[in-house]
């Protein structure tokens, strides 16, 4: 029985109560630090993923933001930028960006729901399982045009195909 069937079909529930839910069904670690925020913790085959998801009321948003740790090296910050372009024009529903002052790589991706729309269980569920999934895509990628000084061309050649499972 996949979540929206599981007694989700009221317009009364708030986007992160929907989360908080999935996160429920599926035993991942969570935490919920507000009213409009939660953060957990999803295991990949690569990594653990940090996601967090906050719902901004003023523009009807629902962020989500899935990160790991990246200590980079000084002299390998070309080689990741030109990474995170070759990866970023492969993604349509989301992009990679890297935070210099956390030493964190991200994949963020925004859902809105303007006009008051509200947003299913199965549209978060795939959000989030899209998130996890570019991550687990890219992440050897990364790795070798990082530290295995592979170039970048031929380092995302490992990223040609989509992840397969589900988050």
């Amino acid at each position: 029985m996949s979540l929206s069937e599981h007694d989700l079909h009221t317009s009364e529930i708030d986007p992160i109560d929907i989360v908080e839910s999935l996160a429920e069904h599926h035993a991942w670690e969570f935490d919920r630090i507000a009213e409009d925020q939660i953060a957990m913790a999803v295991e990949g085959q690569w990594r653990t993923y940090a996601l967090t998801l906050a719902w901004c009321n003023a523009d009807e948003t629902l962020r989500l933001i899935c990160s790991f740790d990246l200590d980079l090296p000084d002299d390998k910050r070309a080689a990741l930028f030109e990474a995170l372009n070759a990866a970023n024009d492969k993604c349509w529903s989301g992009n990679f960006t890297y935070w210099e002052e956390q030493k964190l790589l991200v994949y963020r991706y925004g859902l809105i729901l303007a006009g008051e729309q509200i947003a299913s269980p199965d549209q978060i569920g795939t959000m989030i399982e899209a998130a996890v999934c570019a991550c687990e895509r890219f992440y050897p990628a990364f790795q070798l045009a990082v530290w295995g000084d592979t170039p970048v061309h031929e380092a995302m050649h490992v990223a040609i195909a989509e992840a397969y499972g589900r988050a």
